[in-house]
């Protein structure tokens, strides 16, 4: 069965880094395009990057956009995100996300695994 699971998460100050995996199994993960979506408290997920299956093409909402980058290794099995310059309205949980197919589509996202909880706080 599908596993994802997230990890790299933890409390950093605004303006500070912090990068993110998310180790996959339970799937052929060369095949699939990917995404990175996050939850705050009390609010609905939000679709924050997506990742065609290649590698080759990538997606940012405009909130992260020039502060986050999304890359992925496939013989590793692992998708990262590299968030920097980050702000307290980052905090939230942050999950990967296995799309069903090889492209990615903005805003859209399907499995999610478990998540990693991020706070940018000072």
């Amino acid at each position: 069965d599908v596993q994802l699971q997230a990890s790299g998460g933890g409390r950093v100050q605004p303006g500070g880094s912090l990068r993110l995996s998310c180790a996959a199994s339970g799937f052929t993960f060369g095949s699939y395009a990917m995404s990175w979506v996050r939850q705050a408290p009390g609010e609905e997920v939000e679709w924050v990057s997506g990742i065609n299956s290649g590698g080759s093409s990538t997606a940012y909402a405009d909130s992260v956009k020039d502060r986050f980058t999304i890359s992925r290794d496939n013989a590793k099995k692992t998708l990262y995100l590299q968030m920097n310059s980050l702000k307290p309205e980052d905090s939230a949980v942050y999950y990967c996300a296995k799309y069903g197919s090889s492209w990615y589509r903005v805003n859209e996202y399907g499995y999610r695994g478990q998540g990693t909880q991020v706070t940018v706080s000072s």
